[in-house]
């Protein structure tokens, strides 16, 4: 309430100045989580509580993309996960569905289709940058068109084009742009595109770190952006105490020289002089020598602090962020001074366990947009129909344990000999491709 003693004028002015930092303008706490509506619970609202509008979104999304272009920590982290995610890259590989009869020239003509689409999509690099924007911006659009000759092409949609349009404000099934079944909304009907509609099956939508219920993702590093803000600044005060402390050689101080002596002594060394004397400017590099009087006493605040002692901290900061990532601390920092790479990625360990499942995930979603490619060539004519149910097609990523070579190949000898794998399948385990290598056998 206003005090009665303001005028009219200082009551409008201070309204006016409260709504400036009204905290609905600023959706933040100090910590970083969200403002909550009155009357909602933690547990209300269909997204919860990382975000529940557009705009908030958008914020946290644009947070967490600045970091992923300055922050040396988070460049790092995501550059790892390509690494391990995707690698080389995963083989396709077309096979006769199991039960089925199917013609050896069907399999082939399926697997030169794939090969085509993986060629002219440049497939390996999409993979890279699927797994970085969705780990970026916490979910990935890829639009399919269909080229010449069935040929399927890929596109990425900005997840900011993705918006619900301003005539569809009021119905929540289009909520963030997406249009859903009004009683399912796992049930995508089609997307809001740039203000214009766009069906459901020519979008796949990749999204991360949220439930099947939440429409839109969350970046990877939200949890932990203040963690590697804290980390970044620490570093770089480290740093710059260090280049104080080290800066300065010697004081040389004149017992005999007067204060206007050593002044113009000072100005003939400074780099740059204002005209008339009144003030001179001097750049102190790396072992620069200071003249000063007997009478002058300098106190240097920095050479007292260890900056090494923070490295402790820093180390802690990065844990924490390392600890989001399920990942050891030294693929976040480079430093494997403290670990050891061939206990931490057996097959047994946390992060290849994570991986492999990151991989499955991307198995799962890069299998669909494959059966997608068969499907356009189908359509175009350039496949027979019976290719969509007699041919199956099969994902192998790059291995991710520290490999033992001669114990993978026993172990690949006996699931042969007892028919649980193809000779193809333990080529394609090993980087091989099965139909060079077969065409290089015969020629020998």
């Amino acid at each position: 309430m206003r005090s009665p003693d303001l005028s009219p004028s200082e009551t409008r002015f201070l309204e006016a100045f409260d709504a400036l930092f009204d905290p609905c303008d600023d959706p933040f706490h100090d910590d970083g989580s969200h403002w909550l509506p009155l009357g909602m619970a933690e547990s209300e609202g269909a997204l919860g509580a990382a975000f529940s509008t557009e705009r908030q979104l958008a914020e946290i999304r644009g947070h967490c993309r600045a970091l992923a272009v300055s922050n040396e920590f988070a460049i790092n982290g995501h550059e790892n996960r390509i690494n391990y995610i995707v690698g080389s890259g995963h083989a396709y590989r077309a096979a006769a569905r199991a039960g089925e009869t199917t013609d050896d020239s069907l399999v082939r003509e399926a697997q030169a289709v794939i090969d085509r689409f993986v060629r002219e999509n440049r497939w390996h690099a999409r993979q890279q940058e699927i797994v970085r924007r969705r780990d970026r911006d916490g979910e990935a659009f890829l639009r399919f068109f269909t080229g010449p000759a069935g040929v399927l092409r890929v596109r990425f949609v900005e997840p900011a084009q993705v918006a619900v349009p301003s005539e569809r404000q009021a119905d929540p099934a289009a909520a963030f742009g997406i249009q859903t079944d009004p009683r399912d909304v796992e049930t995508v009907l089609g997307y809001w595109i740039d203000g214009r509609w766009v069906e459901a099956a020519e979008i796949q939508h990749r999204k991360a770190n949220v439930d099947a219920n939440v429409r839109r993702g969350l970046p990877l590093f939200f949890p932990v952006r203040k963690n590697l803000q804290r980390a970044e600044k620490l570093l770089r005060n480290m740093s710059v105490v260090a280049g104080i402390q080290s800066a300065i050689a010697i004081i040389r101080k004149h017992s005999s020289g007067t204060h206007a002596t050593i002044r113009d002594g000072q100005q003939r060394q400074s780099d740059v002089r204002l005209a008339g004397g009144a003030a001179s400017f001097r750049r102190y590099d790396p072992g620069t020598i200071l003249d000063t009087s007997a009478a002058t006493a300098y106190e240097f605040p920095a050479a007292a602090v260890d900056a090494a002692r923070y490295v402790t901290v820093l180390q802690a900061e990065l844990r924490a962020i390392a600890s989001r990532l399920v990942m050891p601390e030294f693929m976040l920092t480079s430093d494997a001074s403290n670990a050891n790479y061939a206990s931490t990625m057996v097959a047994e360990g946390p992060a290849v366990r994570m991986f492999q499942r990151l991989q499955q995930e991307m198995i799962e979603d890069d299998l669909a947009v494959m059966r997608r490619a068969v499907s356009a060539a189908v359509e175009a004519g350039g496949l027979p129909h019976e290719a969509l149910t007699a041919v199956e097609i099969q994902a192998v990523p790059p291995t991710l344990a520290v490999r033992d070579r001669l114990k993978e190949a026993q172990a690949d000898q006996i699931l042969i000999r007892n028919g649980a794998m193809s000779v193809a399948t333990m080529a394609m385990r090993h980087g091989l491709d099965p139909e060079r290598e077969q065409e290089q056998r015969q020629r020998c």
